[in-house]
């Protein structure tokens, strides 16, 4: 995999948080769809799994690793700025970089949810700020936001998360509207439960104690959390879509994708809010003894 690239006729995709979950599969994936991809992360020190699944499939003369912290901006101006210096044109941006916040809303402190929005949300503008000039003045260009089903429905547990992607989602909806008129289409794509490890992160990171009013509840959350990180999925379904959209001359606004995850948006649409409350509730009873 090379770290200084030189100009392609492939199209170029921009993406963030590539080394590991959606991002890793996705550069990859993009790659072999005949992309050439600068795979952005924030410690490039972590690039080796990338660097593996790449050679595997043959896909790394095709990729070129940057370093990037999306919290910075000026991280975010250098790497852009570079790669159009170095190819000319961003065709793609994929907007991956994220994690969880796991935890109840009271006990969670207010520099976690400030982390949570400042990665999540801010980031996830900065970077699409400094790419959209450039696809604006070409009159061309596709930005794929990865949201989540947590975007749409706010679990228990997961507030700060749900939060920041629920944000993403007005953002998104507000940027397609502006943008259309000047040829870029704005896509959210989102996911379920796959195996990423961001749910386990996210809990194990969660303040706990037990004494805590919402212990009860954490118990309940983190066997269920447990249970959907064992039947996951492998992330391929999701990088299917994503490649889908990146390939596609137009491109829906959303893509929801995985188990049960259209059920629970139409379900939330359309049945009584109270109903969902019970279902919650049952959910979040304690474990067995």
């Amino acid at each position: 995999m090379i770290d200084l690239a030189i100009k392609t006729s492939k199209r170029i995709a921009f993406l963030t948080g590539s080394s590991s979950g959606f991002g890793l599969h996705t550069s990859v994936a993009l790659a072999k769809a005949g992309f050439f991809v600068i795979a952005t992360m924030r410690d490039t020190s972590r690039r080796g799994e990338l660097d593996k699944l790449a050679e595997l499939n043959h896909a790394t003369d095709c990729l070129e690793v940057v370093q990037m912290d999306v919290t910075r901006p000026e991280e975010v101006a250098a790497a852009v700025s570079g790669v159009l210096a170095r190819h000319g044109q961003i065709d793609l941006l994929v907007n991956n970089a994220g994690f969880a916040c796991g935890g109840f809303a009271e006990e969670i402190g207010l520099s976690a949810w400030r982390e949570q929005f400042e990665v999540n949300l801010f980031g996830l503008v900065c970077v699409t700020q400094a790419v959209l000039p450039h696809m604006r003045e070409r009159q061309s260009g596709t930005i794929i936001n990865i949201s989540s089903i947590s975007g749409r429905i706010g679990f228990p547990g997961l507030a700060a998360y749900a939060a920041s992607k629920h944000a993403v989602e007005g953002f998104s909806e507000s940027l397609r509207l502006e943008l259309l008129p000047h040829g870029v289409h704005v896509v959210l794509v989102e996911p379920g439960s796959y195996k990423t490890g961001i749910w386990e992160k996210g809990l194990g990171n969660a303040p706990f104690r037990p004494s805590s009013p919402y212990s009860r509840q954490m118990e309940s959350l983190t066997e269920m959390v447990a249970k959907i990180a064992e039947r996951a999925p492998a992330p391929d379904e999701v990088v299917d879509v994503i490649i889908r959209a990146a390939l596609a001359p137009r491109p829906s606004f959303r893509y929801p994708v995985g188990s049960g995850v259209r059920l629970s948006i139409l379900a939330k649409q359309w049945l009584p809010w109270r109903w969902f409350e019970a279902i919650a509730a049952r959910r979040m009873r304690p474990p067995r003894s």
